[in-house]
């Protein structure tokens, strides 16, 4: 019976799209609001999938001068795919979420192996390529191609949802389904690169998550969640997976002009980044607790050491609770998975945002 309800329901959203101007308006919109972004002045699709990428979990606000510097330091795909990836990852560093540069480097390899250099200009060609799903592979094929294949994002979902007055979630099967089935069905044929743009934008600076401008909002007549009063109610999600609690204890060592630092070769987070040798551990433990594993595991004595205030680090499904432990010692320490470099050159190395933020207090402690 629900699926037979959802069915009835979708034919009703597509009974009545002709009588809803929903493309007109936002295009309209978009030609005369639109950010002034360089990624929107090119039709090349190396630097529109670059942009993609990086705003993919980041804000244009933040990740502008990540693309200026990707564009200067790789301008081509051969540049990208011939980097070593301890550079990308570097000029990555501070943007999160170091999957999509890791798939963004691969990715540039395969359109070198397998397409000759040339960026594919077929939907699936492009959704082929590591780190690209449906999203990214609409957003490129219409905005470097101008195929008709519609972008459904975070903005799109919650623009639609109120739109249409929809209250399946858009994070159940049944509601990604609808939604993309039915932004498909809206996609302005003819103009499907700036209709996509325009939708997006549309979303995040008008139809925003919390205090939408209705008021002044060109779909307003049409949109049921305005007539029915919903709008904060819309989009529906269902409840996120329960988050798991990590705690951190890092290995700030001092020996003579050297410290010591381990690459994060398993996979999972901050994969083939750079970090201090680490005791995990269940729960936060007492200092003296912590400093008997210490003590245990450098088999040195311990000159002088001191902690650092607790970070709490939130990634999507994982909070993390870190201590570094500042430690001077006068034997040098062996460890079987670090190195020893010089504390000089820790900002060659690419490194997390949890480790960056320490560093970064560290120089600003030093320099006064």
């Amino acid at each position: 019976m629900k699926l037979f309800n959802l069915f009835l329901t979708k034919r009703l959203y597509f009974h009545n799209l002709k009588n809803m101007p929903l493309s007109n308006h936002v295009i309209c919109w978009y030609e005369q609001n639109k950010r002034d972004l360089p990624w929107r002045k090119t039709k090349d699709p190396y630097k529109i999938w670059l942009s993609e990428i990086i705003l993919q979990q980041t804000r244009v606000v933040q990740g502008l001068p990540y693309y200026e510097r990707f564009i200067r330091d790789f301008p081509t795909v051969d540049a990208l795919a011939s980097a070593e990836q301890e550079k990308v990852l570097k000029l990555w560093q501070g943007l999160g979420y170091y999957s999509r540069a890791r798939n963004l480097h691969h990715a540039a390899k395969q359109i070198v192996k397998d397409f000759g250099s040339n960026f594919p200009n077929k939907y699936e060609d492009i959704l082929s390529l590591k780190g690209i799903g449906e999203y990214t592979a609409a957003a490129i094929s219409s905005f470097a191609f101008n195929l008709p294949h519609a972008v459904v994002d975070g903005n799109v979902f919650r623009l639609l949802a109120r739109y249409f007055g929809i209250d399946t979630a858009i994070n159940s099967t049944a509601g990604k389904k609808l939604f993309f089935e039915l932004a498909n069905e809206i996609l302005d044929k003819n103009r499907p690169g700036d209709y996509n743009q325009a939708i997006m934008e549309f979303g995040s600076q008008k139809c925003k998550p919390s205090n939408p401008e209705c008021e002044s909002c060109p779909l307003q007549e049409n949109c049921v969640a305005s007539q029915q009063n919903r709008v904060h109610r819309l989009p529906v999600k269902l409840k996120k997976t329960k988050t798991k609690k990590l705690f951190f204890n890092y290995l700030y060592i001092h020996f003579k002009d050297s410290t010591f630092v381990r690459k994060r070769t398993e996979k999972g987070i901050w994969q083939n980044l750079y970090d201090f040798p680490l005791i995990e551990e269940d729960k936060m433990s007492s200092e003296k607790k912590i400093l008997k594993k210490i003590r245990g595991l450098l088999n040195v004595d311990i000159e002088t050491f001191s902690t650092t205030k607790e970070y709490k680090h939130i990634l999507s499904h994982r909070i993390i609770y870190v201590r570094f432990w500042k430690i001077k010692v006068i034997e040098e320490p062996t460890f079987k998975n670090a190195k020893k470099i010089k504390i000089n050159r820790l900002e060659m190395y690419p490194v997390s945002r949890l480790i960056e933020s320490f560093l970064h207090n560290e120089r600003l402690t030093n320099s006064l």
